[in-house]
């Protein structure tokens, strides 16, 4: 069952779910006196769930925002987004996954991914954006920032909602609870993440909210305390 967050950011409805094989977050996020809904990462058998938020609430969905291309977090994006005649944005260096996910896997989960999904080919959507780099994206009356963060793939994003009192990231496979993405997928680069983890996720707002592609939710301020891979010790290691 999906489940509604506390208010965060004044009249905004969020509300995730947890769906597919790899148990990937998924996000929907609305202006609840407009009624536009945003889609964040619509992974495995998310669109179903998606559809009946947007009954139960009477919401129109404008977009689909996709935080890498990972198979698990895009794998219905293209299908949500057609039958709404809806527009998908994922990073350029991301946009192959889209259509050959075995290509961004190691081979033991190109293997489980093939009994999953099969042979069916998969297909991007009509309205194919990508995001610009220091270009922010406007949907639904929301403005996200877009922060390039490689490492876990070439395209991960972290995607940025600001409030009156309250900034939200999410974080896709970049920050976890406790932990971070792996680095050893094709496409996946240690060093990078490593830098984007000491440039980047370092030097967020401290009181700013995670919400991530796995996982529970938790802070930067949080992640700074407790989480290993943002201690110095780490960050200095092939620096």
């Amino acid at each position: 069952m999906p489940l509604i967050l506390p208010d965060r950011l004044a009249n905004v409805f969020i509300a995730y779910f947890v769906t597919g094989a790899w148990q990937s977050n998924c996000y929907l996020i609305a202006d609840e006196d407009a009624g536009l809904a945003v889609a964040i990462d619509v992974g495995m058998d998310a669109a179903q769930t998606v559809e009946e938020l947007l009954a139960q609430r009477d919401f129109q969905l404008a977009g689909i925002l996709l935080t890498h291309g990972h198979i698990d977090h895009c794998a219905q994006a293209a299908v949500l987004a057609d039958a709404h005649q809806a527009p998908v944005w994922v990073h350029p260096a991301d946009r192959e996954l889209m259509t050959h996910p075995a290509e961004g896997l190691s081979p033991q989960m190109a293997g489980q991914l093939h009994q999953l999904i099969g042979d069916a080919p998969l297909h991007e959507p009509g309205d194919l954006r990508t995001f610009e780099a220091g270009v922010p994206v406007r949907c639904a009356g929301f403005e996200f920032s877009v922060t390039p963060a490689p490492g876990h793939t070439p395209g991960s994003v972290l995607l940025g909602l600001e409030g009156d009192e309250h900034m939200i990231f999410f974080t896709g496979d970049v920050l976890f609870a406790g932990s971070i993405g792996r680095s050893d997928f094709p496409g996946g680069d240690d060093h990078t993440m490593r830098a984007v983890l000491r440039d980047v996720v370092s030097t967020l707002p401290p009181q700013a909210r995670v919400l991530p592609g796995h996982g529970p939710f938790t802070t930067v301020a949080d992640e700074l305390a407790t989480n290993p891979y943002l201690t110095d010790a780490y960050l200095e290691v092939q620096s």
